[in-house]
């Protein structure tokens, strides 16, 4: 592509950002349309996060995505937050409209949209999520609001029981919203009346990619299970719950569609769904090889 003077540019700041996806999954869909964007990874230390924001404005980005461990910290610097972020408290997309930096989330919307984009529906289910992060956070606000139970399991107990309490506060009485520490007789307990198990925890991630964070035995051809965790794209979670004929989720598919909502708030445009996966796909299938 030829960049000129009138190309829009958008990124992604964070830190690390080396093994990020979002560069060729957007750059492909600004390709797809033939739109004069350019996306590219910056890493941003937590102390140069202000000067970066404030940089932003002064060069003109179109937009930004933001990873960790900037997305609390970011909302500070901007102008005004849409609902969802302000209600979850954390920003991934920034769109600068004419000056003005709006900050949004796509994280939790994408974690509702890769369900069911598999045709699993979280309403009247109970949902298990095993870690208290920032991933976790996203996706509990977000099914929160419809499951019948939502339990929390962390290692660190008072991680869990904080967001518990956010979500009571913030959502019907009538869902039961639990935390507990991340163990293995509690996730014994909870996984055998479950529908859903999201892993949010970075275990499986490589290059530890021979752990799980659960017993597999306990895994059942009942149970939807959706792991976070997009490197490797098959982890060993979803092998083992593939094997026992369970509903498996990828977390690529997640990634995607957060990716797409932002091409959408950045261009107004309906993003290429098909042609991002493509390209997400092919990247980590390249570096698979690479390692080999």
């Amino acid at each position: 592509m030829m960049i000129t003077g009138k190309t829009k540019v958008c990124g992604l700041i964070g830190d690390p950002v080396d093994h990020s996806l979002s560069p060729c999954l957007q750059n492909a869909a600004f390709k797809h349309y033939g739109l004069d964007f350019i996306y590219i990874a910056f890493r941003v230390k937590q102390e140069d996060l202000k000067d970066t924001i404030l940089g932003v404005r002064s060069l003109g980005f179109h937009g930004l995505n933001v990873t960790m461990p900037h997305k609390i910290n970011v909302i500070q610097y901007l102008d005004d937050l849409d609902a969802t972020a302000k209600r979850i408290g954390s920003v991934n997309t920034i769109l600068n409209r004419n000056g003005k930096l709006i900050g949004y989330t796509t994280d939790g919307i994408g974690a509702q949209k890769a369900l069911k984009y598999y045709g699993v529906d979280p309403s009247a289910k109970k949902v298990v999520i095993l870690g208290a992060g920032g991933a976790s956070r996203s996706v509990s606000l977000t099914l929160a609001k419809d499951a019948r139970e939502l339990v929390i399991l962390n290692r660190t107990l008072s991680k869990a029981e904080m967001l518990a309490k956010e979500l009571r506060a913030l959502y019907r009485q009538d869902t039961v919203i639990k935390a507990d520490e991340l163990n293995g007789q509690n996730v014994k307990r909870e996984l055998a009346d479950a529908n859903i198990l999201v892993n949010a925890t970075p275990i499986g991630m490589q290059p530890n990619d021979e752990s799980t964070p659960v017993d597999t035995a306990l895994l059942r051809s009942d149970l939807v299970v959706f792991d976070l965790v997009y490197e490797p794209l098959e982890t060993k979670l979803l092998i083992e719950a593939k094997k026992r004929g369970a509903t498996t989720i990828d977390g690529l598919t997640m990634l995607v569609f957060q990716g797409a909502m932002s091409f959408e708030i950045w261009t107004g445009r309906t993003a290429p769904f098909e042609v991002m996966m493509k390209a997400a796909t092919s990247e980590l299938a390249l570096r698979a090889r690479n390692k080999n």
